[in-house]
């Protein structure tokens, strides 16, 4: 009957158009503005030339079908995939849910750093909740028009619904990513009133959530800015969780690799466990683009096998980038050996075992370097812990100075990291000032900031001297094979000691 409607509609519409025509009456200030109507109206539906279609809800989405992701596919987050499982729980036992007269979860936030499994586990809740699975970015919901981010929001929510009907599910998630695009503390888009309006019809929306509806709907939504978002959006019976998903500790990432590793065949020599210990501050996106790497670096060499030599390389390429062709003079290959090599000797005097490889080829923005391997996750510095970060920050400087008579600007970066570690421990109450506030003037933090590092330069400097024949012979070794692992300096050290 509609569709009949709209036919006569705009068969009448047409017949009056040639009818003024006919009558010699300028009809172009109408046609122009039925058109920009027109176009105004497939914008809003998503359809028009006017911005992209919302393609959260499109054909793409496989019109909700439940995601092949499981919590057991999300390896190092066992606290996180505890605390959404509990907040699962209504959707998992709504019948007992009623009874003891609990208010389900509407919202769930995700929070943490890129990589470390929020969309998973988004993915995974669908399948433990056996829900309909939609998803969408926050980006997509804001345009130039307004009121296009609005209507999307409705539609997002309405469609969740509808395909959960369709299927036969009594659940629906409707997953958010970067939410942080559209859900800003509103009066920080200054002149573009379109987020706040996008933002309130999420807030709309969420309250609109009812229990006693046939399908429930939870919203689901990631972010690692957290402390951008509007707090009416964190509010209780909105986003009534805020789940942490941090970077995974030493035996997550073991998980993740070991996750990661099935079907790829690896030699007997590989160690996932020794691979997760140096692999300290990395994601499970990282770890995965590790062994991804390693792979790579296999076929490069036709080996039907990943060797312990490709993880190392991936674990470096993946820390500083792809080897470069930088070619630097004589001059500056030496002076970029004895750099790193008193790196190395003040990292190793420092804490045994620390080094795991030296190289003085260049990759990424550095023209050489040294990876050190922590002996464990660490959550704590002590004064000492923090001062020996100090001293192999100035050591490659002072290695310089001491052996070829003046320093250079490759020390910058190692100044900068000195500076924030010494800023560290005054603030911390760690260093002579004891305990500052906050607010302590800048000319007192640059005198303590320097005294802390002239102090350890003059320590780095008693060292270096005392063993410059290991220094010189660990640079002249560089310099003719450019890198060395970690087994190998401390195997080359005790022959030199010998």
């Amino acid at each position: 009957m509609r569709r009949y409607i709209v036919e006569v509609v705009i068969g009448i519409g047409l017949a009056a158009v040639v009818l003024g025509f006919l009558a010699g009456l300028d009809l172009t200030p109408l046609l122009l503005g039925g058109g920009f109507a027109v176009l105004l109206k497939l914008a809003l539906d998503g359809r028009a030339p006017l911005g992209r279609p919302f393609e959260a809800i499109s054909a793409r989405q496989s019109k909700g079908v439940l995601p092949q992701v499981t919590f057991a596919d999300v390896g190092g987050q066992d606290a996180a995939k505890r605390e959404l499982m509990e907040a699962l729980a209504f959707l998992k036992r709504d019948s007992l849910s009623k009874k003891l007269g609990i208010r389900p979860v509407k919202g769930i936030l995700l929070v943490g750093p890129p990589g470390t499994g929020k969309t998973l586990m988004a993915k995974a809740a669908a399948n433990y909740t056996d829900s309909v699975f939609v998803s969408a970015s926050g980006s997509q919901f804001v345009e130039m028009y307004a009121g296009v981010g609005a209507q999307r929001v409705r539609r997002l929510f309405k469609q969740a619904a509808s395909l959960a009907e369709q299927q036969g599910k009594r659940s629906c998630v409707v997953f958010i990513d970067e939410i942080d695009v559209l859900g800003a503390r509103r009066g920080s888009h200054h002149g573009h009133m379109e987020y706040d309006q996008t933002l309130n019809e999420l807030l709309t929306q969420l309250d609109g959530i009812d229990s006693s509806r046939e399908v429930q709907t939870l919203i689901v939504a990631a972010t690692n800015r957290p402390d951008i978002l509007d707090p009416a959006l964190l509010r209780p019976g909105r986003f009534d969780r805020i789940v942490r998903v941090d970077l995974p500790d030493k035996h997550g990432r073991l998980r993740i690799l070991q996750i990661h590793a099935k079907g790829k065949p690896f030699a007997p020599e590989v160690d996932l466990e020794r691979i997760a210990q140096e692999t300290y501050g990395f994601s499970g996106a990282h770890l995965e683009n590790v062994l991804n790497e390693a792979a790579i670096n296999a076929l490069r060499r036709s080996s039907e096998v990943i060797e312990p030599s490709d993880i190392q390389e991936a674990i470096e390429k993946v820390m500083l980038g792809e080897k470069l062709d930088r070619t630097p003079t004589a001059a500056e290959r030496r002076r970029i050996a004895y750099h790193e090599a008193g790196h190395a000797m003040m990292a190793e005097h420092n804490r045994p075992g620390a080094v795991s490889s030296i190289t003085i080829a260049s990759r990424g923005n550095a023209l050489g370097y040294i990876r050190q391997s922590p002996t464990a996750d660490q959550y704590l510095q002590t004064r000492d812990e923090l001062v020996a970060g100090i001293q192999v920050c100035v050591a490659g400087a002072v290695s310089e100075e001491l052996f070829l008579g003046q320093r250079s600007t490759g020390a910058l970066g190692d100044i900068k990291q000195a500076s924030e570690i010494a800023k560290r421990m005054v603030f911390a109450g760690l260093s002579p000032l004891g305990i500052v506030g906050s607010d302590l003037p800048g000319s007192i933090l640059h005198e303590a900031v320097t005294e802390i590092i002239r102090v350890q330069e003059q320590v780095v400097r008693a060292y270096l001297t005392e063993y410059g024949a290991q220094v010189r012979a660990v640079a002249e070794y560089l310099l003719e094979h450019d890198s060395i692992t970690g087994e190998q300096f401390r195997g080359f050290l005790e022959r030199l000691a010998s």
